[in-house]
């Protein structure tokens, strides 16, 4: 039977993918469908067919499937963000496990031991960095977040993943940035001048970060900003971010300071870490420490270890490790970022240390022809994973231990397949959820050179 494009369909969600959408099958024929959960009996409504499968939603609920929750989120059905606001933690828990397990079986081909998952004990409020896309709506500057699948800005500023303060300055900033005749960004048209509203608060520290992003700059305009300091002391820095590019990226490449200073602090593992704009510093602090606790556990130093940190931003993973080796070599592309890393060292007094700027795989490249032999690689890639030449640089080194942290399961997975043909075997993987509510899903997984 061919599944017809508006057509009512009587099914059952049987699986989830790690996109969130729940998975039924319609005379074999496999239709996706958002914000289900497995178990759900329900009539779906087609809006999508392709060759081998198709797209659905929710036409009516007819027996909800377990751990099935109503949505606390009253822009749930319209913000991109989250995923998961219709079943409890548990089911959301027990759905990211399956995600990673079957990643690493399918993609990677691999059957290593899998550790129990690690929620997240705070599973509201936990996010430390928040960017909001402003858009001009029916007369009013607004920001909030994307549709699924979109650029529409749904607008909202009370989104429960972040800190209370972030709602209370967005609210106290809009009406005074229309004041001062700041205009929104026309994306199509490529027109207005405020892109995103950028917000950081360190999770121990609680001190925040705004930086406006913005086409042109409208730091002439933002006279408001002494009553905002005294409005909001916690605001220790305050910055603008010009990006003239017709371009999906937030940030541009230059940061300004307004007031204050360009950076916050916080503290990570007992260290103190310096954090500028464009540092990569995880969202969810406490359960980021967590994390880094198990890759060192995964590590298992010796004390006399060469450890080699790749992608390191601004340095939190190595030197949380720096007191269990004998010396410490971060990566990391972003100026910024090895500046912070830098001083982050310094900073918790740490001295067997050391920080190099540039791309991950032409670094490693120089280091192997240096015959540097590190015992343990950490290597914490971006979403798009590691490219060939990180991956040869790290096998040509020869170290005995690879630590991988992935924010993607399925570049993981798939790199490290890679490492298996090159006598790297991965023992064993642990998820961990630094993103609740959402489908995102963070992993730790230990390598080990197979010995002739």
């Amino acid at each position: 039977m061919l599944l017809q494009k508006n057509e009512i369909y009587e099914t059952e969600i049987t699986g989830m993918t790690a996109e969130g959408n729940g998975v039924c099958r319609i005379d074999g024929f496999a239709v996706f469908v958002p914000m289900t959960a497995i178990g759900d009996k329900l009539k779906i409504k087609i809006v999508k067919v392709l060759k081998n499968y198709a797209f659905g939603i929710l036409h009516e609920l007819l027996t909800p499937g377990a751990g099935r929750v109503d949505p606390d989120c009253p822009v749930f059905r319209q913000c991109g963000g989250c995923t998961f606001r219709h079943v409890d933690y548990s089911t959301e828990l027990r759905y990211k496990s399956g995600f990673v397990q079957d990643t690493f079986d399918r993609i990677g081909k691999l059957h290593p031991v899998f550790e129990p998952i690690l929620g997240s004990p705070e599973t509201f409020h936990y996010r430390n960095k928040a960017q909001y896309p402003v858009a001009m709506q029916n007369g009013k500057l607004v920001c909030g977040f994307y549709a699924k699948h979109s650029h529409r800005i749904i607008p909202y500023t009370a989104c429960s993943l972040h800190p209370e303060i972030f709602r209370e300055i967005l609210e106290y900033l809009l009406p005074v940035l229309q004041k001062a005749y700041v205009s929104a960004y026309d994306e199509q048209a490529h027109t207005g001048e405020l892109r995103h509203i950028y917000l950081r608060k360190g999770y121990h520290s609680g001190e925040i970060m705004l930086c406006f992003v913005t086409r042109v700059s409208i730091r002439k305009k933002l006279n408001f900003l002494p009553a905002l300091k005294e409005k909001f002391p916690e605001v220790i820095s305050i910055c603008e971010s010009v990006n003239p590019a017709k371009t999906n990226v937030i940030m541009g490449k230059n940061v300004t300071v307004l007031a204050g200073q360009n950076f916050i602090t916080d503290t990570m593992c007992g260290n103190q870490i310096r954090i500028s704009p464009q540092s990569f510093y995880q969202v969810n602090t406490a359960q980021a420490e967590k994390l880094y606790a198990i890759a060192k556990q995964y590590a298992d130093f010796q004390g006399n270890e060469l450890l080699l940190d790749l992608y390191c931003g601004a340095g939190t993973i190595g030197l949380s490790m720096a007191d269990s080796v004998k010396k410490l070599i971060g990566v990391e592309i972003i100026p910024q970022a090895v500046e912070n890393a830098r001083e982050n060292a310094q900073r918790s007094q740490i001295t067997n240390a050391e920080f190099y700027c540039g791309d991950a795989g032409m670094i490693t490249q120089k280091l192997a022809e240096q015959s540097l032999h590190p015992d343990v690689v950490i290597l914490d890639p971006p979403r798009k994973g590691c490219d060939n030449i990180t991956i040869q640089s790290v096998v040509n080194m020869q170290p005995d231990k690879i630590i991988m942290v992935s924010c993607n399961p399925a570049t993981c997975a798939r790199d490290s397949a890679i490492f298996a043909k090159n006598n790297y075997i991965t023992k064993k993987v642990k998820a961990v959820d630094l993103f609740p509510n959402t489908a995102h899903c963070e992993c730790v997984l230990l390598l080990s050179r197979q010995k002739d």
